[in-house]
């Protein structure tokens, strides 16, 4: 099963993302998120691909399509969940390549410890991104994945009680993985497994001889980010200190930059100045 979350989609991205599942015979969900009627003639399109389309009539963040997708997953008993960003793409050997890893690695850790299986390759525009990875009785494992791309257990994700709809948009699969961490479950890559995904309006530049990714998200991404790590910071403690000082360093360098070498700095400054503050509802 797959889902893919969409807000004002695109023919040309969401198309062919849909044709290469439908093709793969991967049942499809693509969950909207409020769009106006302008994506009224795409998500028809879709339809008519073979997928199954959900409107929702109020905006509220990624995480409560994936957990559709979830939903989804749980009434057809499968046994994983692809989770796909409207906006990326993947190659006709992607889902099989992705499923073959995770029954290797069923083979090795066995059902109840295996979270959630994702190419080890994110294809950026800029460049490629890869994750930290460790190794683990011949399996190459990380401490947090993105969502696209990634192959969930069913089993798994009921157990943490889904993606958590409070985060919104940003920080959703970083919850996920920890709560799966903590469940004792490993996220598991593919190293030599790519999947095509654009993150922001990134670019990648060298800071102090290591090379980093400036997102370029919006003033208004900054806060949440900012926010939502800070939220998740002390679950992320109380597993790893390690792993949630990686996290939050990994927030300082990605605000630093958008500060000193992205556009609208002095209101992305602003913004993560926001995040720093509790969110005030209403």
């Amino acid at each position: 099963m797959a889902v893919i979350p969409s807000f004002q989609p695109d023919t040309a991205t969401l198309a062919p993302l849909v044709r290469t599942l439908i093709h793969a015979s991967v049942p499809v969900l693509v969950s909207d998120d409020a769009s106006p009627c302008t994506a009224d003639p795409v998500l028809a399109g879709i339809a008519d691909l073979g997928a199954s389309v959900d409107r929702h009539t109020r905006n509220a963040g990624i995480a409560r399509g994936l957990n559709d997708g979830l939903r989804f997953a749980i009434d057809q008993a499968a046994t994983w969940l692809l989770t796909l960003d409207q906006d990326s793409a993947i190659d006709s050997g992607y889902v099989k390549a992705l499923t073959s890893a995770a029954n290797a690695a069923l083979a090795v850790l066995g059902p109840e410890r295996l979270g959630a299986v994702s190419a080890g390759i994110i294809g950026d525009a800029s460049g490629e991104l890869g994750y930290p990875v460790d190794e683990e009785d011949g399996v190459t494992t990380t401490a947090e994945v993105i969502q696209t791309g990634t192959l969930w257990s069913v089993t798994g994700l009921q157990e943490i009680g889904g993606f958590d709809e409070s985060f919104g948009i940003d920080a959703v699969d970083a919850a996920a993985c920890v709560r799966l961490r903590a469940t004792g479950r490993r996220l598991v890559v593919v190293p030599d497994l790519a999947i095509s995904h654009r993150i922001g309006a990134g670019r990648q530049v060298t800071l102090l001889g290591r090379t980093v990714m400036a997102t370029g998200h919006s003033p208004e991404r900054r806060t949440t980010i900012v926010r939502n790590r800070l939220r998740l910071a002390p679950e992320e403690f109380r597993q790893s200190p390690l792993q949630a000082l990686r996290s939050l360093r990994r927030v300082a360098v990605s605000t630093a930059l958008a500060v000193t070498v992205e556009e609208d700095r002095w209101a992305k400054a602003k913004a993560g100045a926001r995040g720093l503050l509790p969110r005030r509802d209403g």
